[in-house]
Order: C-alpha cells, then structure tokens, then sequence
C-alpha cells in the first residue's frame, strides 16, 4: 500500500477528528473510505456524461416511461 500526505484546512480535519471518536475508526480508515466513495460516485458521473454524449444511446421521453411503469393496466 502506497503512503499519501495531504494538507487539509483545519476545519476539515477537525471534523474528521469528530468522526474518528464516533466510529471508532483511524483517520486512515475514514479517508480510505471517504475517496472510495467520491471515486465510486466520479466513475457513476463519467459513464453517465459517456452516455448523454453518445448520440445512439436513446434519450427517454419522461411522459411515456411513466405511462408505461406507472398507470394501471
């Protein structure tokens, strides 16, 4: 596993202080976890960005995905 120094504003790291007494976690863990989930959500972003910029990827009409998922038979 590789090592990574950052400089955090005070604030933040204050906050993640207050984190680790509550989850009883190391800062490390609580970091770990922290960029996994902003690079879950990044990857989520781009397909998505991906997928409105490709011009064969079909765009749905709202109105109509509701009549179909939603009204009674």
């Amino acid at each position: 596993m590789s090592r990574v120094t950052v400089r955090l504003p005070d604030i933040f790291l204050e906050r993640l202080n207050a984190a680790v007494a509550k989850l009883d976690r190391s800062r490390a863990e609580i970091i770990r976890h922290a960029i996994e989930r902003y690079l879950d959500d990044f990857d989520d972003h781009s397909i998505a960005v991906d997928r409105l910029a490709d011009p064969n990827d079909p765009v749905l009409d709202w109105d109509e995905v509701k009549r179909e998922h939603l009204d009674p038979f």
